[in-house]
């Protein structure tokens, strides 16, 4: 059986390995490892990230990664260094994660969600006159929307945009220890799960507030929730008005699908490994961070047709199994998948045609990629 350090892996700089890279041009870092473990007949490749590293993209790579809960685990992953995700659900593992998706699950299930879908509804803001930023405007309604499916509404705005807005900015700013802005929010937690928990209610939080540990999962969550949202529905607002004959219900759940494909905000997944794997003949110790890459896997040209291209009507036929993984996959499929997507759906359905005016849509990888930005677009 070969050593891990035989994979193939992108150029390195002297001194670093791939630390400067990982930090500054991660996609392209990527994108390299991926090209040079293709010419070697692979579907792993090596970064040199100051501990073992693997990254793969091929579908049996990610059914492997997401379906072995036993040998590839989150605890210890990459969403630990990030404080807002360092918690609840997302790092537990087997087998108290199923357990505890169990309690979770109902309040974000179809059933559920299509009871609070006329208070989303409500909450979405007016689009401006004249010229606008999407992404921007995709900021402001997707916290407000949140608010009303999380809290009807009732959470301070401005602490919920101050306790959200760290995480658009990139690394390191998302990992900084911000204690008392924490403190200010689960003192709002608190004081809302209060009424929850006396008076009831039928939004997230009434349904979370009684599990234990409730709070915390309703503060996770709702961290991963906003910019993946967020971001997703910029894609979506600036690619209909580039391509306007997309812009009409019928279509919308494809366009959501391409726009995940092309641009997945959960563009890297991590896990580590609780035991040696061998992978095509090939060890990876114990303790190796293992990547998956839905960026990667929604891009690989032998997977997906002209896979740079902006093409809805591919949706007509499924995609090829766990090649498409915006959501993650297996149990730990995300939490807040039907969340997102009713929400957007009911965005794009509201809105008019729009038209480009002018932008950078380039994707920009933090804990989540977006658009460099701005987007603006207009009314048609």
């Amino acid at each position: 059986m070969r050593d891990f350090r035989t994979l193939p892996e992108p150029p390195t700089r002297p001194g670093n390995g791939h630390l400067q890279d990982w930090a500054l041009r991660p996609l392209p870092l990527i994108e390299a490892g991926a090209q040079a473990a293709r010419a070697a007949g692979q579907e792993v490749f090596r970064l040199r990230l100051g501990l073992p590293a693997v990254v793969g993209f091929s579908p049996a790579w990610n059914r492997r990664l997401l379906t072995d809960l036993g040998s590839f685990v989150s605890a210890g992953s990459l969403s630990r260094v990030v404080p807002y995700l360092s918690g609840g659900v997302i790092l537990s593992d087997a087998p108290g994660h199923g357990r505890r998706r169990q309690l979770m699950n109902p309040g974000f299930g179809r059933a559920h969600l299509a009871a609070l879908q006329e208070r989303t509804r409500a909450a979405l803001p007016p689009l401006p006159d004249g010229e606008f930023d999407a992404l921007a405007w995709a900021d402001g309604a997707v916290l407000r929307l949140l608010n009303a499916a999380y809290f009807s509404s009732e959470f301070n705005a401005r602490l919920l945009h101050a306790f959200l807005a760290p995480l658009r900015r990139p690394f390191p700013v998302p990992a900084l220890p911000r204690p008392l802005l924490f403190v200010r929010v689960d003192a709002e937690l608190r004081r809302l799960a209060h009424a929850r928990l006396t008076t009831g209610g039928d939004d997230l939080l009434a349904l979370l507030a009684p599990l234990p540990g409730g709070l915390e999962e309703t503060r996770v969550s709702l961290a991963a929730a906003h910019d993946t949202t967020t971001h997703a529905l910029a894609y979506a607002l600036w690619l209909l008005a580039r391509q306007p004959q997309w812009h009409a219900p019928e279509h919308h759940p494809a366009v959501l699908k391409e726009v995940l494909r092309l641009y997945p905000p959960g563009w890297m997944g991590s896990r580590r490994l609780k035991r040696e794997v061998e992978w095509n003949g090939v060890r990876l110790p114990r303790g190796a961070l293992a990547l998956y890459s839905p960026y990667l896997s929604g891009r690989d040209p032998q997977l997906w047709s002209v896979p740079e291209t902006f093409d809805p009507g591919r949706w007509e036929s499924k995609p090829p199994a766990w090649a498409y993984l915006p959501f993650g996959g297996g149990e730990r499929l995300c939490l807040g998948v039907h969340l997102a997507q009713m929400l957007i759906h009911d965005v794009l359905g509201a809105l008019p045609p729009l038209l480009t005016v002018r932008g950078n849509a380039t994707p920009q990888p933090g804990i989540t990629l977006g658009p460099r930005g701005p987007l603006v677009v207009r009314r048609s």
